[in-house]
């Protein structure tokens, strides 16, 4: 005779925005308890000193409030701009390499341009290059999705290396100082292509444009038409054609936006933050930002604070690496950990556990 379980899941219909916040709070909470128990098997701190030290490594001071300031500005405009094509179902693992081709564009024009024109006229040619190279770089695999239903999510994944080789190859002509094969801070002495400072914040224009993104994004997605059809799309391609709407216009355009933003992401870090290119100027920030959009159900204001909490806890992970003397990959580990537990709330705020109540009726 078959038994039936005692338990079961099902998927939620729905859930309200205070039980799903209370559920990602407990998992950051666990996950901080999981990190300092881990912290206190290698070294045998207190682990109300390794929460102490999670804090001051994100804001324990003014310079380390810009730093996790900036680093969230990233993770977010990225996040923004995987937001329409994961809701369109179109899996856009590329953003690493949409970033490195618009850094790289910056970084060509503030190399070649940089002193030779007003750097007002630098700042916006640099800004619609990186948006258009990253746009490019997205619409290449789109383009093939489109007419041959390539797999997209290989597709943007080996461009990522592709974009890396052409750094790699970029950085041969403008390695500086020679031999070094790294760039450099491009343009120390002029700033030429670099952000401008507004009230002495160096991150001024950043938080600018990424709340613009963030804002223009929200209501495209909500409110406007074309954001409708990239749900429709998402839903059902089928329903979509039913519907007389053009996939392959809609994948083609919505790609052509994601794109666009990472690329401008790219131009920000250059531009806005580093001032310099490299085969790690995205450093890994392609992939987190699939985590954020996901977990934010591409709601840009939601990713506001899961981009926060991501970027607070990676700082503090990096500061009880540094101050217990762990090498640099525990910082890596404790943030693993950190996304394990977020990624396990995602499952509870979907799925709910509950008493099986045919077995009680059975009874």
């Amino acid at each position: 005779m078959h038994k039936e379980p005692f338990l079961r899941m099902s998927k939620r219909e729905s859930i309200g925005i205070g039980k799903a916040a209370l559920i990602y709070i407990t998992a950051l909470l666990l996950s901080l308890i999981a990190c300092a128990g881990v912290i206190y098997l290698l070294v045998h701190m207190n682990p109300i000193d390794v929460y102490k030290a999670i804090f001051d490594g994100a804001l324990g001071s003014k310079r380390r409030v810009w730093i996790t300031v900036r680093d969230l500005l990233i993770l977010l405009c990225v996040a923004v701009g995987l937001a329409p094509a994961f809701k369109m179902r179109f899996w856009n693992i590329g953003a690493e390499g949409q970033i490195l081709i618009g850094g790289l564009a910056s970084a060509a024009l503030m190399i070649n341009a940089g002193g030779r024109i007003p750097n007002v006229l630098l700042i916006i040619l640099m800004f619609a290059a990186s948006a258009a190279g990253g746009m490019v770089w997205g619409l290449i695999p789109t383009w093939f999705k489109a007419k041959w239903k390539t797999n997209e999510t290989l597709f943007t994944l080996m461009l990522n290396y592709v974009a890396m080789q052409i750094v790699t190859f970029c950085i041969v002509f403008w390695e500086n100082p020679k031999g070094s094969n790294t760039v450099g801070i491009i343009n120390q002495q002029t700033r030429a292509g670099w952000l401008p400072e507004v009230f002495g914040n160096d991150y001024f224009w950043n938080i600018v444009i990424v709340a613009v993104l963030t804002v223009f994004m929200f209501i495209y997605l909500r409110y406007s038409k074309r954001g409708y059809e990239v749900a429709v799309v998402g839903e059902s391609e089928r329903t979509a054609r039913y519907a007389g709407i053009s996939v392959r216009k809609v994948m083609l355009r919505t790609m052509a936006l994601s794109g666009a933003i990472c690329g401008i992401a790219g131009f920000i870090i250059v531009g806005g933050s580093s001032h310099t290119i490299s085969t790690s100027t995205a450093n890994g920030r392609g992939f987190t930002a699939i985590i954020v959009a996901w977990l934010a159900r591409f709601n840009t204001f939601a990713m506001v604070l899961i981009a926060f909490g991501i970027t607070f806890m990676e700082k503090g992970a990096i500061q009880i690496a540094s101050q217990y003397g762990l090498n640099e990959n525990a910082s890596d580990v404790l943030l693993g950990i950190i996304l394990f537990f977020i990624l396990g709330a995602q499952f509870f705020v979907n799925y709910k556990v509950e008493r099986n109540h045919r077995q009680e009726g059975a009874k």
